[in-house]
Order: C-alpha cells, then structure tokens, then sequence
C-alpha cells in the first residue's frame, strides 16, 4: 500500500445560521493528532511547498480561495483541488508536497502534529526520492 492511500479527505463540522457560518476544527477528534502548530498562507504570488516532513502530519485547508495540493510518494502523484472552508486534507508523513495554481486572495490554514524544526524536513526532490528509496 501506498503513502497515499492513507491521505484522505475531512469534512468539518459547520454551525450556519443568519449570521453567518462558523466552522471548527479539534485536535484528537476531528482530526487524528494533537494540534501543536498551525499556520496560514496569503499573498501567495507563486507555488509553495517543494518539501517533505519526515515525522509531521497536517491537516491543509483553502479558508477563502482556491489551489492544488499535489502529493507524491516517490512513484506516483495525486492532485487535490481545495475549495472550501469546510473539508481539508489529512496528509501522512513522508510524503513530498507541492501547493500549485493559487487563486487570488486564497488563505490557506495548516495544522501540523509537531513543533517547527527544519531537521524535520527534506528540502529538495532529490533528496527525498533518495531518502523514499533508500538509496
């Protein structure tokens, strides 16, 4: 089985009403892990991502505006187009992750099982297929 078998897709629980809509998210409940960090992105001008986390995973949300999250375990890749402020993807471990094709004025929310430490990470393609593949 792949890496990518395991990700999938959350859909959040959401109150709507006259005044609008509040949609929340708990860590160990809505999403399988402890929430130790969470961070956004806006303004993006140009692809993001071109990474690996070795021992995090996250949970990625487009909270206004639209992109693509593309995945890939070293032999293949998956595509998932965000749209919504209510469903977010759960994305493994060791996984090299690449957010593409960024609409105007999209927010995107990251929740991450670990605290920042660049160690974490493999930063370049090439390292991580040699990491994947143990070479």
């Amino acid at each position: 089985m792949s890496r990518l078998d395991i990700v999938r897709w959350i859909d959040f629980r959401s109150v709507v009403d006259e005044r609008g809509a509040l949609t929340f998210v708990e860590g160990m409940k809505d999403i399988p892990f402890e929430i130790k960090r969470a961070y956004y992105l806006y303004d993006v001008r140009q692809d993001r991502g071109g990474h690996a986390h070795r021992d995090t995973q996250q949970v990625i949300v487009a909270l206004s505006g639209r992109f693509v999250l593309e995945l890939s375990d070293g032999a293949e890749s998956r595509r998932f187009a965000l749209d919504s402020p209510t469903r977010g993807v759960h994305i493994v471990s060791m996984l090299f992750i690449r957010l593409l094709d960024f609409a105007p004025n999209t927010v995107v929310l990251v929740l991450a099982s670990t605290h920042y430490d660049k160690s974490r990470s493999i930063r370049s393609w090439e390292a991580y297929v040699q990491e994947v593949r143990g070479a």
